[in-house]
């Protein structure tokens, strides 16, 4: 028994470093795409400034500054906390929404081109367009201010929403597995402090939806027809038709094999 044990500890002491590396590798990974995701710009400098005094300080034995560091030290904190209280919190966020033990995404999304079809449209109306792609995170809090629909998604049917003055053509369409699940719903405008001011409330709400979840909004402006996406907390502003597809393939992980089995279903309900 104690062989074994004595085995089993010689076992563990030869793969611990392997285990110990892995893990902060596996952390610093997520820690990465957490960051990768939200505006920590501007913590991560004042983090390096701070980290950088208090190295500087010990390093060339400054008595008074590390006095002073150290008597300042708690209030630094506090002020920190309360002056990046919205990163912190979209950070704490986006860290909640993390799925830790999931390389890619768990679904495949083939319904892009109606989407761009409407938009396309609506685009050259110079009519106003909001569709949310949910992803992984759930949006229920979103969908409750809207309208529950669950209908079969179609072109036909959000330029029907969004080109006419109904009731849902202010609010946004959240979309999920070729279904509307629900529209007329209102998002949560960015907080960024360096929007453009020519962007109106419909590119911030897209904005600020890409802020506090993984979802990929589309928008079509209003005023001059330009149609974007908003993901990972950046606006990517009029965009091709081209890159729409091809960033929403990506963002979603459409596959080609699988947009043509699709359509083909499409071409076979057609025929019926």
């Amino acid at each position: 028994m104690n062989a074994v044990l004595d085995s089993l500890s010689r076992i563990y002491d030869f793969i611990r470093p392997v285990l110990d590396v892995g893990i902060i590798a596996f952390l610093l990974y997520k820690v990465y795409g957490l960051l990768r995701r939200t505006n920590a710009v501007q913590i991560l400098t004042a983090v390096f400034i701070i980290g950088f005094a208090y190295f500087a300080a010990n390093f060339l034995k400054l008595t008074t500054l590390q006095w002073i560091l150290n008597t300042l030290a708690p209030g630094v904190f506090i002020c920190f906390a309360i002056v990046f209280q919205p990163e912190l919190r979209k950070m704490f966020l986006k860290l909640g929404q993390i799925e830790w033990f999931t390389w890619g995404n768990r679904s495949k999304h083939t319904y892009v081109d109606s989407v761009l079809i409407a938009a396309e449209i609506l685009s050259k109306q110079k009519r106003g367009m909001l569709v949310v792609f949910m992803r992984h995170t759930k949006l229920d809090n979103i969908m409750e201010t809207g309208t529950r629909v669950n209908a079969d998604l179609s072109s036909n049917l959000l330029v029907t929403i969004f080109g006419h003055d109904t009731p849902f053509h202010d609010g946004a369409c959240v979309i999920q597995g070729g279904k509307l699940l629900a529209a007329g719903c209102f998002l949560p405008l960015s907080e960024q402090y360096d929007i453009k001011k020519t962007f109106g409330t419909r590119h911030r709400a897209a904005l600020g939806q890409s802020e506090t979840s993984d979802a990929v909004v589309l928008v079509v402006s209003e005023e001059n027809g330009a149609v974007s996406l908003a993901y990972n907390s950046q606006l990517h502003y009029d965009l091709s038709m081209e890159q729409l597809t091809q960033i929403l393939e990506t963002q979603l992980d459409i596959t080609p094999d699988e947009q043509k089995i699709e359509d083909t279903i499409d071409e076979e309900k057609t025929v019926s």
